[in-house]
């Protein structure tokens, strides 16, 4: 068994924060397949024995298991001394654009994409209110990234890789990037990042099996 386990799916943005964080990291982690839109996460036997809130992702790691990406993404800055604030203002600053993620842009992309294309709903009044508040965030990036190469300033952390968690299959959230060339041009330089792959590439349940 590695060193770290990370229960997870393919379609889970939040999962990937983590997942890509264990592999720039060069960590010897493997993936746990999780059966969300199978109902795994609802089950009692998974919510004891994995995470009594019934979400993914949960890390793994000796007698500790961690759930929500912002906490796993704290924890392995600890771990690997990478991609973490060099001091307490960078810390604070690291927690305040993850919040804004979880909050402003992973919340609202990920029930967008999941409405559009995992379960296909159509248009309605929801996915046009939540496409309206995800282009407020965006147009928050925009402009933060005309001074910024990376979320707290020239170099990557966490806070980087909670704000992405969606953005790589932006293609199935359906909203138009093209007015966000700052946010496009972000998202390259955390591509180019030694070791990067995109979430298909990194964890399993991709295609799912009735889009097969």
């Amino acid at each position: 068994m590695a060193e770290h386990v990370l229960y997870c799916m393919a379609q889970s943005g939040h999962s990937y924060k983590a997942a890509l964080m264990l592999e720039l990291c060069g960590a010897d982690w493997e993936p746990k397949w999780v059966d969300f839109f199978g109902g795994e996460t609802r089950t009692d036997t998974f919510r004891k024995t994995v995470n009594e809130m019934g979400e993914v992702p949960v890390l793994v790691h000796g007698s500790r298991s961690l759930s929500q990406s912002g906490v796993i993404l704290d924890y392995l800055t600890d771990v690997f001394g990478k991609f973490g604030g060099a001091d307490d203002d960078e810390r604070r600053e690291i927690l305040r654009w993850t919040i804004f993620d979880n909050q402003k842009v992973s919340g609202v992309a990920g029930p967008l994409r999941y409405m559009r294309t995992l379960v296909k709903t159509g248009e309605n009044d929801v996915t046009k209110f939540l496409d309206g508040r995800l282009k407020g965030a965006l147009a928050i990036l925009e402009k933060h990234f005309e001074s910024h190469a990376f979320a707290i300033g020239d170099k990557p952390t966490t806070a980087d890789f909670s704000l992405c968690g969606y953005l790589y299959v932006r293609d199935e959230i359906g909203t138009d990037f093209a007015p966000y060339p700052n946010v496009i041009a972000w998202l390259e330089r955390i591509k180019a990042l030694p070791g990067w792959k995109h979430p298909y590439d990194l964890m399993p349940g991709h295609p799912m099996p009735d889009a097969r």
